[in-house]
C-alpha cells in the first residue's frame, strides 16, 4: 500500500478518493435491555462535519474534540453530557490558514487545564501541519508549524494526537519526512513549542505512522506505525524519551496488518491494540494483545458479520473489558449501495470474547474511526464520521453516547506521580468531598468544582486504586494511580 493509497481512506470524504468495497455477510446484533444507544448531535456542516476524533472530558465535565471539515477546514467544539454543541474555533480563520487546517484526531488535555492537538495542513506551510494549544474557552496558540524549515527536515503531516510524557513535554508523530522518501518521524515538543525530533523512521522499522504515542508504566514511549517492518505491514516500536527506538513486532498479514490506532497499556502490563487488516479471515482486521517484551497474541480476526477495518483503537473500561469500533461491517441496511455495512460498537473480554453492540445503520451514523472515550458518569461516547442513508462518507457525522450500566467513576489528568506532587482527578459529585485516598493512604486535597479537584500524593503511599468519599458515594479510579519513586 503506497503513501498515496494511504492518505485516501480519510480524503474519500472530502470527494476526492473512492469508495471501499467489500464483501458483506448480513448479521444481526443483539443489544441487551442494559444498553442504551443515542444519537447526541447531528453535525450539519456549519458546525462542523466529519468528526474523525476521540472525545476527551475536560475538567469542567465536558467533552472536547475536532472535526475535519464545515463551513472551514475543521472545527474545535465542546459538548455536554446531554448533547449541547458549542463551536469553539473554527480552523483556517488566518490568512492562508497560518493557524491550521483540518485535525484528523482529538485533543488531550494538558496538566495545565488547557487542550493540546495537531492539524494536518497548514502552519507556515499550507502542507505542513501545525501542533496547538486551546484554552477551555476557545483562545487557540500556534505552537509549531512543520515546514518552518528547510525541506521540512521535521516532517509533516502530523496525522496523530499528542500524550503529554512525565517530563511535562508532549511527544507525537509525522506521517511523512520528505528529507527521508517520506517515512515519519516522532517528535517532542515543550508547551512552549520548541520541537526537537527524536526518531527518522526508515522502513525496517516502521513507516507512515498514523497512531498517537502512548508512555507506559516502565516510562517509554510505545506506538504502532502502519506500514513498514519486516513483511510491510507495519510494526509496534518502543522509544525513550531520549528518543531510542526498539521494533517489538512486525506483523506478518496473518496476524494483522496496517495498525492505524494507539495502543494501551491494560491492568494486565501488556498492551492491547488493533489492526485495519489482515488476520485468519484475510482483509477485515484483528484485535491483538502484546507484552512489553514483544510476544504478540491475536485476540480476534474480525469477519464482517461483526465488524470489518478497524481504524479505531480500543479502551478498557470500568469493568475490566476491553470496547472498541469497527470502520465497516455489521448490520447491512438494504439501501446501502456500497454493501459494505456502516461499522460496529464492540466489547472484548481479555480472552477475546467479542460481542457487538450497536451496528450502524447510516442514519444513526457511519464510518466510526476512534476509540470510545468511558465518561466518569460511566458512560461511553464516540464519533462517526459520516451519517446519511447509505454508508461511507456521506453526511456530516455524529456525536453519539452508549450507556452498558455501569456506574461512575474517577480517572486521572495523568495517572502517575511522587509523593508531594500534584495529582489532578475527574469525576462527579465533588461538591461534598470528605476524603481522598491513594490505595489506603489519606491525602490532602482541593476540591475546584463537582467535576475536578487536586489532591497531593502522599508521603508512603503505593501503586493503586485512588478512592474519592462523598456525601452520596465513595468513588474508584477506574485505573491504578502509579506511585513513581
Amino acid at each position: 500500500m503506497t503513501s498515496k493509497e494511504r492518505l485516501l481512506k480519510r480524503s474519500r470524504f472530502l470527494g476526492i478518493g473512492s469508495a471501499l468495497i467489500v464483501a458483506m455477510w448480513l448479521a444481526t446484533a443483539t443489544v441487551g435491555s442494559a444498553q442504551t444507544f443515542k444519537t447526541l448531535v447531528n453535525f450539519d456542516g456549519a458546525d462542523g462535519q466529519y468528526p474523525f476524533t476521540s472525545l476527551v472530558q475536560g475538567r469542567d465535565g465536558n467533552f472536547y474534540g475536532t472535526t475535519s471539515w464545515g463551513t472551514g477546514p475543521g472545527t474545535v467544539f465542546k459538548i455536554t453530557p446531554g448533547g449541547d454543541l458549542t463551536t469553539l474555533y473554527t480552523f483556517c480563520s488566518q490568512p492562508t490558514c497560518t493557524d491550521g487546517d483540518q485535525p484528523w484526531v482529538g485533543l488531550v488535555l494538558g496538566t495545565d487545564g488547557n487542550f493540546y492537538g495537531t492539524t494536518f495542513y497548514g502552519g507556515a506551510d499550507p502542507n505542513g501541519g501545525t501542533v496547538f494549544k486551546i484554552t477551555p474557552g476557545g483562545r487557540l496558540t500556534t505552537l509549531y508549524s512543520f515546514c518552518s524549515q528547510t525541506n521540512c527536515a521535521a516532517g509533516h503531516y502530523p496525522w496523530a494526537g499528542l500524550v503529554q510524557a512525565s517530563d511535562g513535554n508532549f511527544y507525537g508523530t509525522t506521517y511523512d519526512d520528505p528529507t527521508n522518501s517520506g517515512l515519519g518521524t516522532v517528535f517532542k515538543i515543550t508547551p512552549e513549542g520548541s520541537l526537537t525530533t527524536l526518531h527518522t523512521f526508515t522502513g525496517p522499522d516502521g513507516l507512515w505512522v498514523e497512531s498517537g504515542l502512548i508512555q507506559a508504566t516502565d516510562g517509554n514511549l510505545y506506538g504502532t506505525a502502519s506500514g513498514g517492518g519486516a513483511y510491510g505491514d507495519g510494526t509496534v516500536f518502543r522509544i525513550t524519551l531520549g528518543g531510542a527506538l526498539t521494533t517489538l513486532h512486525s506483523f506478518n498479514y496473518a496476524d494483522g496488518a496496517y495498525p492505524s490506532a494507539a495502543l494501551i497499556q491494560a491492568a494486565d502490563g501488556s498492551f492491547y491494540g488493533t489492526t485495519e487488516q489482515g488476520g485468519a479471515n484475510g482483509r477485515p482486521g484483528t484485535v491483538f494483545k502484546i507484552t512489553p517484551t514483544g510476544k504478540l497474541t491475536t485476540l480476534h480476526s474480525f469477519n464482517i458479520s461483526d465488524g470489518a477495518y478497524t481504524y479505531a483503537g480500543l479502551i478498557q473500561a470500568s469493568d475490566g473489558n476491553f470496547y472498541g469500533a469497527t470502520t465497516g461491517g455489521g448490520v447491512d441496511p438494504s439501501d446501502c449501495s456500497w454493501g459494505a455495512g456502516c461499522g460496529t460498537v464492540f466489547q472484548i473480554t481479555p480472552a477475546g470474547t467479542l460481542t457487538t453492540l450497536h451496528s450502524f445503520q447510516g442514519t444513526d451514523g457511519d464510518y466510526p474511526m476512534q476509540a470510545l472515550l468511558q465518561a466518569t458518569n460511566g458512560k461511553f461516547y464516540g464519533t462517526a464520521a459520516g451519517r446519511a442513508a447509505c454508508c461511507f462518507g456521506i453526511g456530516d457525522g455524529t456525536v453519539f453516547s452508549l450507556d452498558m450500566g455501569l456506574g461512575p467513576f474517577v480517572t486521572f489528568v495523568r495517572s502517575y506521580g511522587k509523593a508531594g506532587q500534584r495529582a489532578e482527578i475527574l469525576g462527579q459529585g465533588f461538591g461534598g468531598t470528605t476524603g481522598v485516598s491513594f490505595n489506603g493512604t489519606a491525602a490532602t486535597f482541593t476540591v475546584y468544582g463537582g467535576t475536578f479537584l487536586v489532591a497531593t500524593v502522599p508521603a508512603g503511599a503505593t501503586t493503586g486504586p485512588v478512592t474519592v468519599t462523598t456525601s452520596r458515594r465513595t468513588l474508584t479510579s477506574n485505573v491504578p494511580f502509579r506511585v513513581m519513586p
